[in-house]
């Protein structure tokens, strides 16, 4: 069963959903997580207190995939490119956990400012 989230950053709230890896489950159940938006290109990530291994991890990803990223600890959102994507892959810093997917992309891409408060909850 996907595990449905909603995503508050900017006064703008999107639709998500985890996927049924273990660090999604990990994620899931210690929502709600509220940090502070960072932006790196069209990727927004923010740190959590998590910590987990590389499970299958992805060096490209697809737009509106959410991700955790083990080098941060950091959650990532993938509106569109990073400054390291080349042609029109969406390339993360290092390799990530792929743990589910946004809608609502549109509502977010360049809306949303560095130091954002940024909330996920069940």
């Amino acid at each position: 069963m996907n595990r449905q989230i909603k995503i508050v950053v900017g006064g703008i709230e999107v639709e998500g959903w985890l996927n049924k890896s273990d660090t999604a489950r990990m994620v899931f159940d210690a929502l709600p997580i509220t940090s502070e938006a960072n932006l790196w290109g069209d990727e927004i990530y923010f740190y959590v207190s998590l910590q987990t291994a590389l499970e299958d991890g992805k060096e490209t990803v697809a737009l509106g995939d959410i991700a955790y990223w083990t080098e941060g600890p950091a959650l990532c959102i993938f509106l569109g490119k990073t400054p390291i994507s080349r042609g029109n892959e969406i390339r993360p810093a290092s390799a990530v956990n792929i743990i589910g997917k946004i809608s609502g992309i549109k509502s977010l891409l360049g809306k949303v400012k560095d130091g954002s408060k940024i909330t996920v909850r069940r």
